[in-house]
């Protein structure tokens, strides 16, 4: 004999969305006031309240980020000593829960070994938290007693030997670029997969004074060309064509490797930071096993996220893209090494983008009319 029972339950199938820390940046610089706190700013933010009112480099970068970064620009504001101690807040912040997608140090860095640390900085937070970020560092503009030649010859020996792939150097030679670069990536306008050279974007907002070198000479083209070249982020200009631009978010990769610039590093960790939780919910879950079924099923439901980046929109005739190609089958694979462990490889594919433009135009001096 028995007794009739009815349970119903709710079934947490995990398709809820990922909560997405794209274009939300984490300042750390030396400022007046709140120094060791995490300030969160936005577009009605009062700078001078919470960074103080002195000028500081800090409050500078923010302001130029503000500036370029849009309607739904926000941040995270770490104020730190004259010490400039960058590490210790970066590692503060990731205690006490702040996900970012970039740091943005603002205190120009001296010496190779600086960089080396960023780099291994953003390396063990990727180690220990599971958290993806780059890191956009200043080099220290011209001075007054050098010329434009010695310049050149100091930034490039600063990055010359370094293998830094997730920081980007930006050169501080109109005393706010880290600012500006940082806003123009941080706009909700653009995809996190276009380069921060992209002209339709519009020119860059607030940009300090051209500078000069110690023979009075305004910045020339050459110089950016050969800053970009070492690997380091410059603003650009086209002759006849009005406004500041940028050029390529510049990576300290080595040459040949994938990561040379940031919009294919940072599709790639958007696409990591939404597939780590799928997998995460799929710890000692026998539903993904290696029989047919379940192998396809988990195949199309962790590619859920690589299709979601390549959704394109079409309006007025025109099409606006996703941040990569839409996934093709294969592009992901489930290859079981044991009985409990299985290895996922995917493969995102970035869209063709023009950045080297060429036109040819010949004249038709035929005589031949046309009936």
């Amino acid at each position: 004999m028995a007794l009739g029972t009815v349970t119903v339950d709710n079934l947490n199938l995990g398709q809820g969305a990922v909560t997405e820390v794209e274009r939300y940046f984490l300042f750390i610089g030396p400022a007046g006031k709140n120094v060791g706190q995490f300030i969160a700013l936005n577009t009605d933010s009062d700078l001078d309240a919470t960074l103080g009112a002195p000028a500081s480099d800090l409050k500078t970068q923010i302001t130029a980020a503000r500036l370029n970064g849009g309607q739904r620009w926000a941040c995270v504001a770490a104020p730190i000593g004259s010490e400039g101690d960058w590490a210790s807040a970066l590692e503060k912040a990731q205690q006490q829960g702040y996900s970012v997608e970039g740091a943005v140090i603002t205190k120009p860095v001296t010496t190779a070994a600086e960089l080396t640390a960023m780099n291994d900085a953003a390396v063990a937070i990727n180690n220990k938290y599971g958290r993806r970020l780059f890191i956009l560092a200043a080099t220290p503009g011209v001075t007054a007693q050098q010329t434009w030649s010695q310049y050149v010859t100091e930034q490039k020996a600063l990055v010359g030997n370094l293998a830094a792939p997730r920081v980007s150097p930006v050169a501080q030679l109109h005393g706010n670029d880290l600012g500006v670069v940082a806003g123009r990536l941080a706009n909700a306008s653009v995809s996190i997969a276009d380069s921060p050279m992209r002209v339709a974007t519009g020119p860059v907002l607030g940009l300090g004074p051209v500078p000069i070198d110690a023979d009075k000479v305004p910045l020339p083209s050459a110089v950016r060309s050969e800053l970009d070249r070492a690997r380091i982020s410059v603003s650009q200009t086209y002759p006849d064509y009005p406004g500041v631009y940028w050029g390529d978010g510049n990576m300290l990769d080595a040459p040949g490797s994938d990561f040379q610039v940031i919009e294919y590093l940072r599709i790639t960790d958007k696409a990591a930071r939404q597939i780590r939780p799928l997998l995460i919910r799929r710890v000692a879950d026998r539903r993904l096993n290696n029989t047919p079924n379940s192998m396809a099923v988990n195949t199309s439901q962790l590619m859920a996220p690589l299709r979601a980046m390549a959704k394109s929109v079409k309006f007025n005739g025109e099409v606006f893209p996703g941040d990569i190609e839409p996934p093709k089958d294969g592009d992901l694979v489930l290859e079981w090494l044991s009985k409990t462990k299985v290895v996922a490889y995917f493969k995102l594919r970035p869209l063709n983008c023009p950045k080297d433009l060429q036109a040819n135009i010949a004249l038709d001096l035929s005589t031949d009319k046309t009936e």
